[in-house]
């Protein structure tokens, strides 16, 4: 089977041309006592965290997310109700699987953390990741706090291709993975290295591609969890162990989703509250923002099938609320502001590649000092991001630019394959803020502009305040507008509305991003002393 980018790329975009269908589920009940239960609304999370994998461990639920050319990957997110969500941490410390990580000589631009797998060892209290790279390997870290230390267990040299992993009840370690063929993996008792894998499931022509595995065992039956990109979902049951033979059911296909203008819920995981009920939370496809995971309740079939509960034809907006003990505290906000005190960054926080760990610091704010000569940003490393908050949101910046040196740029951008940013430009020992659009890659994630100045503005002293709203609703371009202050209350726009387009193709959305790099020399810096996201 061929798996290689081209192939899953064309794949899906034949997927997203297919023609509706129908979806499957019950309707949930409608009418007064309904709408009176206490609710929860989707998305869950309007952030992009993309090709869930959820599960529980005693009060406390877990979910991995794909997070490509971002370092550090594969966030751990950590909720006590399934609603309200915090990230914990990342499972992957570093994207130490090649120079082009690292911005050193090429770059890895939407490759990096696809669809991976985390799970949860009993036997010896241990979290595990497992993920493919670059179809070349798996990798697999350890933890025993989501919060890390996260460590390299091993490498095994067959690629998992969106692997979901499975802790058996007698404690062996499956994986099932696959792109229209399935398979399932052995790994030995400690996890090290692969004792057998074998095929199990070849996907019907008349289903097309199936991928994205989640792997269980419930009941007694093991399940392996398929999704159809970008709009179907789907699942294989077995009664005679983990190699099968495997029955499919579709779950659902074109579903209305809950996310005007987005797509079809898809591509998540199964999960089993403390009481017995069951839930499915998934992704929709919700560009420019990225894909926004969402949550709906499951019932099962009296001959063991899942069944989405839908709302009136299509995945609720609102459902009652999860029955679950009373949360411990409250989770920890995804936005809000950002001093950058202590002594690491906060996990809301994601490098462009691999940074240069010798040339930024926090403490009294966030220090970034120039990392690389380069008149393209997709090329200038320590450039760091923060998922934009949808439906609309508002970074501003705080920045200390005294210590800015010619031929400087430093800023706030909104960064995808095409980017703008409002920023300072230092030339000739003078200091300008600048809006910049143009900054652009073909579908190859080669660079086809560097960006072209739009509107200026001379500043003087040695702060400025930086503003960048983002509007993410899906189903067209959206525009992102930019604005500066010199004092911190008022603003002034600078420059026309910048397009964020929609197309899917790049998978992660915008992100605000700080950075700070040099044309000429190294050795300038400037120094963010208060980053804030706020909706409105």
């Amino acid at each position: 089977m061929d798996l290689s980018w081209s192939h899953h790329v064309l794949s899906r975009r034949r997927t997203l041309a297919a023609a509706t269908g129908l979806a499957a589920g019950a309707l949930l009940p409608t009418g007064p006592a309904f709408a009176a239960a206490a609710q929860y609304t989707n998305p869950v999370i309007w952030q992009d965290f993309a090709d869930i994998d959820v599960m529980r461990v005693g009060d406390t639920y877990y979910a991995s997310a794909s997070t490509m050319h971002y370092s550090p990957g594969a966030p751990v997110l950590r909720s006590y109700d399934l609603v309200n969500w915090e990230i914990a941490g990342h499972a992957v410390p570093a994207l130490d699987f090649g120079a082009k990580y690292d911005l050193n000589g090429a770059r890895g631009y939407v490759r990096g953390i696809w669809a991976s797998s985390l799970a949860y060892r009993p036997s010896n209290r241990t979290f595990y990741w497992l993920g493919q790279i670059d179809f070349a390997r798996t990798y697999l870290y350890t933890a025993t706090a989501v919060e890390g230390p996260w460590s390299r267990l091993t490498t095994i040299s067959t690629p998992y291709y969106d692997a979901g992993l499975l802790v058996d009840t007698d404690d062996t370690l499956y994986v099932a993975y696959g792109n229209t063929t399935i398979s399932v993996a052995q790994l030995s008792r400690d996890g090290r290295t692969q004792v057998r894998t074998q095929e199990v499931f070849r996907t019907p022509s008349s289903v097309g591609t199936l991928e994205g595995a989640r792997f269980y065992k419930i009941s007694g039956q093991y399940y392996i969890f398929l999704t159809r990109p970008a709009n179907g979902q789907y699942i294989l049951k077995s009664s005679n162990g983990p190699f099968g033979p495997y029955t499919m059911r579709q779950i659902l296909l074109d579903l209305r989703g809950p996310i005007p203008g987005g797509g079809v819920p898809h591509q998540g995981g199964l999960v089993r509250t403390q009481s017995g009920a069951w839930y499915y939370m998934a992704f929709v496809d919700a560009y420019p923002g990225g894909r926004m995971p969402a949550l709906a309740p499951v019932t099962w079939t009296a001959d063991g099938w899942p069944v989405v509960q839908l709302v009136d034809g299509a995945w609720g907006t609102t459902y009652p609320l999860p029955a679950v003990p009373t949360p411990p505290r409250q989770v920890t906000p995804m936005t809000g502001v950002d001093t950058f005190d202590g002594t690491s960054l906060r996990p809301r926080w994601e490098w462009n590649h691999n940074p240069d760990n010798t040339r930024w610091s926090v403490g009294n704010g966030l220090t970034l000092r120039t990392a690389t000569v380069t008149h393209d940003l997709y090329w200038a490393r320590n450039t760091l991001t923060h998922r934009i908050q949808g439906p609309t949101s508002t970074a501003t910046v705080q920045l200390d630019h005294s210590a800015m040196r010619d031929g400087d740029r430093a800023g706030l951008a909104l960064l995808r394959d095409s980017s703008a940013w409002i920023g300072l430009k230092r030339d000739g020992g003078a200091t300008r803020v600048v809006t910049v659009t143009g900054l652009t890659m073909d579908g190859n994630w080669n660079t086809t502009g560097t960006g072209t100045e739009v509107a200026s503005a001379p500043v003087s002293g040695g702060r400025v305040w930086l503003r960048a709203n983002a509007d993410i609703r899906p189903g067209a371009p959206r525009p992102g507008t930019f604005s500066y202050s010199t004092d911190g209350i008022t603003f002034t726009r600078l420059g026309p509305a910048f397009s964020m387009g929609n197309d899917w193709r790049f998978f992660m959305g915008y992100r605000f991003a700080l950075f700070n790099h040099a044309t000429q020399a190294l050795g300038g810096a400037v120094r963010v002393t208060r980053f804030e996201v706020s909706t409105p």
